[in-house]
């Protein structure tokens, strides 16, 4: 006994079932109705499209006929549980579409935000390290300075005299002083490029995660398989060119 030979009284309990179940879905029923006229016409029993709906949009009130006076067509499908299964699917994936565009419109926008601040960061630690070679070379005067002033008190030639004891007049703060400031502005100057670079490697790696959530949001199975068909068929449309 084949399955052609069933009745259709058991075809439609087994599709009950399988819709009462959870075993069967509006794929499946999709899916029987082009395999055959007699699936076709089981498939489109409104006892199934009732239980798909109130099992798939449990919440969502079923559309009522309005008071007005409509035509018989337009109360029947507005009656139809497979018309109402499909508006409302209809409407559920739109709002699904609009949702999966504020996801990735909320992810863009932490990766333009993430990428902004480490701009910042990269500029801010570029301009501290411009701040700490102005120091370093500003030290490295004053130590001249100090050690001509060293050295005045010890004779040397005329020419090297003369030299060092114009560039401790050519200063006109105090070195020892200054020198002390400079040495502190030098460790708060590494101290911030180091702060800078850690919070630049946490908002990197924040960067990451934010661009793979933005892949994630962005993928989309049938589209992404579609872009890469052609490069799958690329091999068999040469050999055909070829033979």
């Amino acid at each position: 006994m084949s399955a052609s030979d069933l009745p259709d009284e058991l075809w439609a309990r087994i599709l009950e079932l399988g819709a009462a179940s959870s075993a069967l879905g509006f794929r499946d029923l999709c899916c029987l109705a082009i395999a055959s006229r007699r699936l076709r016409r089981l498939s489109l029993h409104a006892s199934l499209w009732s239980e798909l709906l109130s099992r798939d949009f449990p919440f969502q009130s079923q559309s009522q006929p309005s008071s007005s006076s409509p035509s018989s067509s337009q109360q029947q499908q507005q009656l139809d549980p497979k018309s109402l299964y499909k508006t409302k699917f209809e409407r559920h994936k739109a709002r699904m579409a609009e949702a999966r565009r504020r996801a990735v419109y909320d992810a863009e926008g932490r990766v333009l935000a993430c990428r902004k601040r480490l701009t910042e960061l990269e500029e801010s630690v570029r301009a501290e390290g411009d701040r700490m070679k102005a120091a370093a070379q500003e030290l490295d005067n004053l130590e001249r300075v100090r050690r001509a002033s060293v050295a005045l008190n010890v004779w040397q030639p005329q020419v090297v005299h003369g030299r060092q004891k114009q560039l401790v007049q050519q200063c006109t703060v105090p070195v020892d002083s200054r020198l002390g400031d400079l040495n502190m502005e030098l460790k708060v100057c590494k101290q911030q490029i180091a702060t800078y670079k850690n919070a630049y490697n946490k908002e990197k790696q924040k960067l990451n995660e934010y661009e793979e959530a933005l892949r994630r949001a962005k993928y989309h199975p049938i589209h992404n398989s579609s872009h890469t068909s052609p490069t799958i068929n690329e091999p068999q449309a040469k050999r055909k060119r070829m033979k």
